[in-house]
């Protein structure tokens, strides 16, 4: 996530993108019409049992793209950048980033996930959902409100940190709704194995410990690893892209650093997935706002590829 005040705050790279890595790593609404002029700020979305969520959708076209943000991140993660000339500067909106120029050539949407926050500070108005929370409770949420939104499948599912493993879990629970995956520094189930278990203990005490009782987003890793574990793999020939930073950053848990560990970690999603792993980013944690072109990049080849797998 990025921006955020959850687990293990750090600044990461000239951008200064604050780091909280929590990581931790369909209802009975009645469809209201997508329509391809619907642009503009996140709309409430009834998704069954007196819930709802946030959706942001905007521009035209198939595949639909969903973007997926990090944990405690709203939907506006995608519609601003960092200003790598102005370090200390906020995130601030702006036409060149991800959602904006995504949906230049395709339909797009983000979320406001239950217990994320905006980053102006104020908590989304969604319906607050029991803590911590699982990848497939984000499945089970995210196909809801595409649903009772009317927006159509397949979809290009793109998750940054924590929001890889729900974009990753979603892929595997709905192949036939799923055109392509694509990861922006995400959270790998295979980080478990890759950092040392005084470092994966550390990480889990440090999430538990996050804001108790306060309702915010606080996902539950270990659980997500079970579920992503136990899922069926990805179609072959499925289109993947896994974005990896390359400016280095550190969880500071357990002693020693956690770096190399990601970066193991990140080698392995890429293989599991069997994607196209882009390690040259220049960039921290927060690529969607640091680099928000390549992101770009990335979705446009993944739904290009889904586009071509059409037609034939």
């Amino acid at each position: 996530m990025f921006a955020r005040r959850l687990v293990g705050v750090r600044h990461v790279s000239a951008a200064a993108v604050t780091l909280a890595v929590s990581l931790a790593l369909c209802a009975g609404a009645a469809p209201a019409a997508a329509r391809d002029d619907d642009d503009g700020p996140a709309r409430p979305v009834d998704i069954g049992g007196g819930r709802r969520v946030l959706l942001d959708c905007r521009g035209s076209g198939s595949p639909t793209v969903v973007l997926v943000s990090g944990a405690g991140g709203a939907s506006d993660e995608w519609t601003h950048i960092a200003d790598a000339a102005r370090p200390e500067a906020a995130l601030k909106p702006d036409p060149s980033a991800v959602l904006p120029q995504a949906a230049r050539f395709t339909r797009v949407c983000a979320y406001d996930r239950p217990g994320t926050t905006r980053l102006d500070g104020t908590p989304n108005s969604g319906t607050p959902v029991t803590q911590p929370t699982t990848a497939a409770a984000g499945v089970r949420d995210l196909r809801a409100a595409l649903a009772a939104a009317g927006e159509h499948p397949p979809y290009v599912l793109v998750g940054a940190s924590w929001g890889a493993m729900i974009a990753s879990l979603f892929a595997r629970a709905e192949p036939a709704r799923t055109a392509g995956v694509v990861t922006v520094d995400g959270a790998s189930p295979f980080l478990k194995d890759t950092l040392t278990p005084a470092q994966w203990s550390a990480w889990m005490d440090k999430i538990r410990a996050t804001d108790p009782g306060k309702g915010l987003e606080r996902p539950d890793y270990p659980g997500a690893v079970r579920e992503l574990r136990g899922a069926p793999a990805l179609p072959r020939g499925l289109p993947a892209v896994v974005l990896t930073s390359d400016h280095p950053w550190d969880l500071s848990v357990g002693g020693g650093s956690t770096w190399p560990a990601w970066l193991a970690a990140q080698r392995r999603l890429a293989e599991d997935l069997r994607a196209r792993h882009v390690t040259d980013s220049d960039s921290g944690h927060g690529i969607a706002v640091e680099q928000p072109r390549l992101v770009v990049r990335a979705i446009r080849d993944v739904v290009e590829q889904a586009r071509a797998g059409q037609e034939r």
